[in-house]
């Protein structure tokens, strides 16, 4: 069995998972399992009043858990797969602990083979959120990851160093970015001319 198929596995028995990104390092498990974001919560010891993305494998897949309207879904297809979250209306199957209870999801599609698998592989879309313990620097090498946290995982996927510019997130829907990151000006520059 691979390393991918082992780590799509454990995702789906609610265990996490640390997997490659075309960003950072990702802290991956069951987006739709609240126990299992709950679990995610805790290693890294975020801030429950924030939100947690999901990852899934094309844009396509995302319309199982967003509403969107049309500006967003060419959003979405213009700058999806990529380093870019976008946020949309949530549908009712995304629980409320992964969102803060906000009535809005933030959405990834990785540009990176290693994460586009496990999101494949998984079956359901999983946690996109930066694979380190709150409050200190993103990981970009294996080495860097915090030992309690890579205990905590059942499997950890090494992608090499990752890029590591943070994604940009994005509200579509009212033109706000949230966190200027990878391709801000592009988008900036979508927004202008569409």
């Amino acid at each position: 069995m691979s390393t991918i198929d082992r780590a799509a596995d454990a995702i789906r028995d609610g265990d996490l998972v640390v997997y490659p990104t075309e960003t950072v390092y990702g802290l991956g498990a069951d987006a739709l399992d609240p126990d299992a974001v709950e679990r995610v919560f805790e290693v890294k010891g975020r801030d429950r009043s924030k939100p947690i993305s999901l990852g899934v494998p094309s844009v396509p897949a995302a319309f199982d858990y967003v509403r969107t309207t049309e500006r967003e879904r060419q959003f979405m297809a213009t700058f999806l797969p990529g380093p870019v979250t976008v946020l949309c209306r949530r549908l009712e199957n995304v629980p409320d602990v992964l969102t803060a209870g906000e009535d809005r999801v933030g959405i990834r599609v990785p540009d990176q083979p290693t994460a586009l698998a496990l999101c494949e592989r998984a079956g359901t879309p999983i946690t996109a959120t930066s694979a380190n313990v709150s409050g200190t620097g993103s990981v970009r090498r294996l080495a860097d990851l915090d030992d309690d946290l890579r205990a905590s995982v059942a499997t950890v996927l090494d992608g090499g160093e990752t890029p590591g510019t943070e994604s940009t997130v994005v509200d579509p829907s009212s033109e706000t970015i949230h966190r200027r990151g990878a391709l801000a000006d592009e988008i900036e520059t979508w927004f202008a001319t569409h």
